[in-house]
């Protein structure tokens, strides 16, 4: 008899799209990120079973079946980062999905074109540019396994190269300082087409190479119900 592995009983977090790092209450940067890589994820870890539990950024898609998933919808990658933490904390989660497209720069503080810090927090005045400073955004991947040791972590390493060998190698000095088991490593092109291949890249070594985010999806979730 064959037993077809499957993911009943399990939880995963999957966070998708990118994140909104607000300049005043109607204003800020993102990126392109739309959340279709996490839309697929959600689907395939629900067609195997899984309880999903989905954090989306605020611009990005829902899965079709989102009505069966839990939503958690997040702003920024500090937001991000404690809503994580949250669930993680009061609950046992067994694999975190990291496909959200965090920010690297956050809001340090804001002035007028005199040097004066600009406090209000409502909108900015659209007469004259504001002068930005930014400050280094927290990398939420490598606090995850602080908070919930025994999850399982998988990560998304994206860079701006063709250059594969690199890109691997990234993936890995990734996946070692987050402790993560699994990296998906892809390139920038994968911002702006569906078929660009990614490289899941694991703990022990082994690298699977998909052609397409979908197929990339149902190849990880496949990977996962090994575990």
């Amino acid at each position: 008899m064959i037993t077809v592995k499957t993911l009943n009983g399990k939880k995963v977090l999957i966070t998708s799209g990118g994140t909104l790092e607000k300049w005043d209450n109607v204003r800020g940067h993102t990126n392109l990120s739309k959340g279709a890589m996490g839309c697929f994820l959600a689907e395939a870890a629900l067609a195997a079973g899984a309880e999903v539990i989905y954090l989306h950024g605020y611009f990005a898609k829902l899965p079709e079946n989102a009505s069966k998933m839990q939503l958690v919808v997040f702003e920024g990658i500090e937001d991000l980062g404690s809503k994580i933490q949250s669930i993680v904390q009061k609950e046992f989660v067994d694999f975190v999905i990291m496909a959200a497209a965090g920010s690297d720069w956050i809001i340090d503080k804001v002035y007028d074109t005199q040097g004066n810090l600009m406090e209000e927090k409502g909108k900015m005045p659209s007469d004259e540019p504001p002068i930005i400073h930014f400050k280094k955004a927290p990398k939420v991947l490598g606090q995850i396994k602080g908070w919930s040791p025994d999850t399982t972590l998988i990560g998304f390493k994206l860079e701006a190269t063709d250059d594969i060998d690199y890109l691997i190698s990234r993936a890995k000095l990734r996946m070692d300082s987050a402790k993560a088991e699994f990296m998906v490593a892809n390139s920038s092109k994968s911002l702006y087409g569906m078929d660009e291949p990614h490289f899941i890249v694991s703990k022990n070594g082994e690298i699977v190479q998909v052609e397409g985010k979908e197929k990339t999806a149902n190849m990880l979730v496949e990977i996962l119900t090994n575990k």
